[in-house]
């Protein structure tokens, strides 16, 4: 057997581009997907929202 002879079966490399397409897919999704979110729930804080005071009652002496 010759071992520089390529194999009857040529690669399947559709399945190997498949997985490359997959794995690019879930990779922009798992780096863009925390931004999206933080900055949607960043921007729903009220802005106008004034801290609470709250005045103590003087004790007479």
């Amino acid at each position: 057997m010759n071992s520089d002879s390529q194999s009857a079966n040529p690669p399947d490399t559709y399945s190997h581009r498949l997985a490359d397409i997959l794995g690019t897919l879930i990779a922009v999704v798992t780096l863009t997907l925390p931004v999206f979110v933080i900055a949607h729930y960043s921007t729903d804080v009220p802005n106008s929202q004034q801290p609470m005071t709250y005045e103590l009652p003087r004790g007479e002496r």
